[in-house]
């Protein structure tokens, strides 16, 4: 089944890859499967290089993704220059980017949390809405749920495409936010266990053991690298001392600012940070934050990346 939006994208099957990490095989092996795969682009260094080995895995579309927290007009410019052509945008304001990506010829998606916020974001002329639902693993934009959000977006910016993201996790998901008339689905828990995701087996683990229960919205738990921005994620031992301690606030938080993990390159991880405990990652894994959302339960085997995406078009 495709989609108006999928012909945009130049995709065969109505579902996006989350931006989990710079990670081209992931990315590559879900637009390889027919779906939109999506590499994370806002802390890379050489932007060109990532655009370029996605590339050079798969001649399919593929995105890469830019949060707005920060300026990014030069990794925009450098994904552009590389041949980049569908960029998703998230957590700002896209004014001026949309236009910087339209003069090289990219589509522009972004993602909102309310229809008040789509309506301005297509006046800018964005090329396809994202609708976040506050079910969404992750950073999550918004506080209305994925249900009563979608429609609200669909009517208020028709007859811009939009895809719905936030608590789809298997193929039922998929063939309800199309009946909401999403043109299609954006999933992240769910590949966070393909077999070419870059993240931690620890991580991977904890995924496919945990309930829905598990994926809490925390305000500004792990906040160190990216403050202000609620999220979703896995509770563990650093949320359960924190809770111990009476929820106190960044500054005052128990082992704050302590090494708990390493990078592949020495760099050290503290409690609290943002950082996505990766495959190089070392130290205590499980102290880190571990995003998910509330569709984890449906995550519940390890899997290439084509068959998750063909499980999740297999209702269609």
């Amino acid at each position: 089944m495709t989609t108006p939006v999928c012909e945009l994208l130049g995709i065969r099957h109505p579902v996006v890859q989350a931006p989990i990490a710079a990670a081209p095989p992931l990315a590559a092996a879900v637009s390889e499967a027919g779906a939109l795969g999506t590499v994370a682009l806002t802390w890379v260094d050489d932007v060109k290089a990532i655009v370029a080995q996605t590339a050079a895995a798969t001649d399919r579309p593929f995105a890469g993704n830019l949060v707005l927290a920060w300026d990014q007009r030069h990794r925009l410019d450098q994904a552009l220059e590389a041949g980049l052509r569908i960029v998703s945008l998230a957590s700002g304001d896209p004014a001026g980017h949309v236009e910087q990506a339209h003069d090289a010829g990219a589509l522009v998606l972004h993602t909102v949390g309310s229809a008040e916020e789509a309506r301005r974001s297509a006046a800018l002329g964005v090329d396809v809405i994202v609708a976040q639902g506050w079910e969404a693993g992750g950073h999550v934009w918004g506080t209305i749920a994925t249900l009563p959000l979608v429609p609200a977006v669909v009517d208020a910016v028709a007859p811009v495409p939009v895809i719905a993201a936030g608590g789809i996790g298997d193929a039922r998901g998929v063939s309800a936010v199309l009946a909401l008339g999403a043109q299609a689905a954006w999933l992240g828990t769910r590949f966070l266990v393909a077999q070419e995701a870059p993240v931690h087996s620890v991580y991977k683990q904890r995924v496919l053991e945990a309930a829905e229960t598990d994926a809490v919205w925390y305000r500004d738990l792990y906040d160190i690298d990216w403050p202000k921005a609620a999220h979703r994620a896995l509770r563990n031992a650093t949320a359960a001392a924190w809770e111990t301690a009476g929820c106190p606030p960044p500054g005052a938080r128990p082992g704050e600012g302590e090494p708990v993990a390493t990078r592949a390159d020495g760099e050290p991880i503290v409690r609290y940070s943002c950082a996505l405990p990766l495959t190089d990652t070392s130290g205590d894994i499980a102290a880190l934050s571990l995003w998910a959302g509330q569709s984890v339960a449906l995550a519940r085997r390890e899997q290439p990346a084509a068959e998750i995406v063909a499980e999740l078009v297999s209702r269609l």
